[in-house]
C-alpha cells in the first residue's frame, strides 16, 4: 500500500492567508509589533517573555466575553492572526512552551466554528506542541456541533483531526473509528477526487480499527496524514519518525513527493 502527498507548506499558508484578506490591515497593524518582538528576541529574558504570556493570555479572556455586535468571524480572524504571531516566535516559546494554542483554538470555535482552515493549525499546535490532546478533541467536538457535511465545505477534515488525535495521542482506538467513520460519510457527499480519496481511505482505516484495535496500519496510515498536513519542519520529523517505527518506510520521489509505503514485516 503506497500513499504519496507532495509538501505543500506554502500553499497551506497561502491559502490560509488568502482567507483572510479582508483583515489585511490588522496584519499591517500587527508586523510593527513582530518586529519590536524579533529586536528585543536576543536580549529577553524568561521573565520578559512570561509578561508576554500573560498579556496576550489576558488579551485572549477578553475577546471570550466581549459583545461580538455582529463582529464574530473578524474577531476569529483577529484571533488566528494573532496565533500565527505567538506561534511563529520561536524564542519566545523555546522559553515559555506553547500552553496559550488551546485557548486561541477556544476563542476562534466559539466565534467562528465554521473557520475550518483554522482547525488543522490550532488542533496540530495543541496537540503536538501544547501536549493537550483531550482539550483539542474537545474543542473540535464543540465546532462539530455548528457544521454539516456542506457547512462549511469539505467539514469532513475535521472528523479526521479529531481521529488522529484520538488514535495516536488519546489511545482510544474506538473513538477514532467513529469519526474516521463520520469523515467517510461526509466526504462522501461530494462527488471530486479529493473528497472520494479521504472517503476511501477514512472507511478503510474503520475497517482496520474495527478488526483490530491496534492496528500498525491504521496508526501509519494516520501518522501519514499528520505528514501531508504538517506545517512545520518539527512536525514532519516526528511523523516520519514515527511511520518508521511501526514499520513503514519514506522515501522521495524525483518529483519532490513524499512517498509512504508498508514494509513486508507490518501485520496486524
Amino acid at each position: 500500500m503506497g500513499f504519496q502527498f507532495k509538501q505543500n507548506f506554502s500553499q497551506l499558508i497561502g491559502a490560509s492567508v488568502a482567507s483572510l484578506l479582508c483583515t489585511g490591515a490588522i496584519v499591517a497593524l500587527q508586523l510593527p509589533q513582530l518586529t519590536k518582538l524579533n529586536n528585543k528576541a536576543k536580549t529577553a529574558s524568561v521573565a520578559d517573555f512570561q509578561k508576554q504570556v500573560e498579556s496576550e493570555k489576558l488579551q485572549l479572556q477578553l475577546l471570550r466575553k466581549i459583545p461580538s455586535l455582529g463582529f464574530d468571524r473578524a474577531i476569529a480572524d483577529w484571533t488566528f492572526i494573532n496565533f500565527l504571531l505567538y506561534f511563529g516566535d520561536d524564542d519566545a516559546r523555546e522559553k515559555t512552551g506553547y500552553s496559550l494554542s488551546p485557548e486561541y483554538f477556544e476563542v476562534i470555535i466559539d466565534r467562528d466554528p465554521y473557520f475550518l482552515r483554522s482547525y488543522l493549525f490550532l488542533s496540530s499546535s495543541t496537540t503536538l506542541y501544547a501536549g493537550m490532546p483531550e482539550r483539542s478533541v474537545a474543542l473540535m467536538n464543540r465546532g462539530l456541533k455548528s457544521l454539516s457535511p456542506q457547512i462549511p465545505a469539505k467539514s469532513y477534515y475535521v472528523w479526521r483531526y479529531k481521529a488522529i488525535d484520538e488514535l495516536l495521542f488519546l489511545g482510544d482506538a474506538k473513538a477514532a473509528k467513529n469519526s474516521y467513520t463520520k469523515a467517510a460519510e461526509w466526504a462522501s457527499t461530494y462527488s471530486d477526487d479529493e473528497s472520494k480519496y479521504v472517503a476511501l481511505f477514512s472507511r478503510q482505516t474503520a475497517a482496520f480499527l474495527a478488526a483490530n484495535p491496534n492496528s500498525k496500519i491504521a496508526q501509519i496510515t494516520s501518522w501519514t496524514s499528520v505528514l501531508g498536513n504538517a506545517f512545520d519542519d518539527r512536525t514532519r520529523r516526528r511523523a516520519i519518525s514515527q511511520i518508521q517505527k511501526l514499520g513503514g518506510i519514506v522515501t522521495v520521489t524525483p518529483e519532490g513527493k513524499l512517498n509512504v509505503q508498508l514494509s513486508k514485516q507490518v501485520s496486524d
